[in-house]
């Protein structure tokens, strides 16, 4: 299995409910690494993966409605707890429609499965990985 995989960030606030969480359910600041990995069976008649360059700008359209912004404000997520792996998953939606719809460019119909992996900090990360249904 091949793979080639981007990288970005965000700064968001936002606060959980529940014990579970503890003073996190205080409004609270957090900068999240993402790194969106994509696989293949088989490289291009180009021999890549995918268009690192369009993959890296379908990753920044997807994460900028996010950056700088209180999360718990966000209508979309709406009495969401916008965990580490929820926000894996929102991520891995939206860059799987990405690949769906060409936006990826040559190769982007051929990736099998994408792997969405949110570092929290330098000792704790979340993920989100599936397969692309067409």
């Amino acid at each position: 299995m091949y793979a080639v995989e981007v990288r970005d960030h965000i700064m968001v606030a936002h606060s959980f409910k529940g014990n579970l969480f503890g003073p996190a359910q205080k409004l609270h600041g957090a900068t999240f690494v993402i790194d969106v990995a994509f696989f293949r069976e088989t490289l291009t008649t180009d021999n890549v993966v995918i268009d690192i360059g369009r993959a890296h700008e379908a990753l920044k359209a997807t994460l900028a409605p996010l950056n700088y912004q209180n999360l718990d404000a966000v209508p979309q997520f709406a009495g969401a707890q916008t965990t580490t792996e929820f926000l894996a998953k929102h991520i891995f939606d939206a860059m799987a429609k990405a690949a769906r719809e060409g936006r990826l460019g040559p190769g982007g119909e051929g990736i099998a499965r994408i792997r969405v992996t949110l570092h929290e900090s330098h000792v704790a990360r979340g993920w989100y990985e599936g397969a692309i249904a067409a």
